[in-house]
This record gives structure tokens, sequence and C-alpha cells, in this order.
């Protein structure tokens, strides 16, 4: 109960400070001696320390180490990435085959309407079905 006292005490002051418990508070500062982060040194220029890629490059973009290769690399990634991949798929989208018949279906209604307008027949008989071809079952059972 007291180490989880202690552990909501770094939220701020709150109901459970006011427990008639007492709390113990460890200090978690480095003792006087130790180097600080601000005086390290950085590695020497021959040494194999590890340099940052934005630090000799503020544009890199993440595909080379070479500014001039970066650069290029990323105008050829983005051109065949977003010019080439819209274009061709977009064609491709567009050219390929109508799985629906959706388009035939509408050809061959414009067929059937011009035919039955020359023939001077109505666009659409009130019957869908010939009746004449209609069997339908006895009234007897």
């Amino acid at each position: 109960m007291l180490s989880r006292l202690s552990r909501l005490s770094r939220f701020g002051p709150g109901p459970w400070l006011l427990s008639s418990q007492q709390l113990r508070f460890v200090s978690q500062s480095k003792p006087a001696g130790t180097a600080a982060v601000t005086e390290l040194h950085l590695p020497d220029k021959e040494g194999h320390g590890e340099v940052s890629p934005y630090l000799k490059n503020p544009d890199y973009h993440g595909f080379s180490s070479d500014p001039v290769e970066d650069a290029w690399n990323m105008k050829v990634g983005f051109f065949l990435g977003v010019s080439v991949a819209l274009v061709i798929g977009g064609t491709f989208i567009h050219y390929l085959p109508d799985h629906g018949k959706r388009q035939w279906a509408r050809r061959e209604a414009e067929r059937l309407i011009t035919q039955r307008e020359k023939d001077g027949l109505p666009l659409m008989t009130e019957n869908y079905y010939d009746t004449e071809k209609i069997v339908l079952p006895s009234t007897g059972l």
C-alpha cells in the first residue's frame, strides 16, 4: 500500500496525501561527482561513432546516405510510385472487361427499342410473358 501511494505522489497532491500514513520519498538524483549528460564528449572523427543522417543531410529522405543519390532516388521513387502507378493503374482499370454485362445490356436494350419503333410496336406490352404459352394447373385436385 505504501509503495502504491508513493508512486501516486508524482502525479500531484490528491486525497491519498491526506491519509494518516507516513510516506517516505527517496531521492533519485545522482550523487555529486558523476558526469551529467551535457558533459559527454562527442565521438572522435576517426572513431566508429554513429552519426545521424539528418546531421549530414538535413533534407534526408531515407533512400541513401549520399545527399545527391538520396534526392535522386526520392524523385524517381515518387515519379514511379505516383505518376506511373496512377496513369497505368487508371488505364488498366478503365479497360477491364465488363464483368456485370452492364454495357452489353444497355446496347441490347437500345437495339430492341429502335427495332420495336421501326416495326411500329409498343416498347413494352402489358403482359411480360405470352399468355397463350402459359400453362395453368387445373382447378380440380
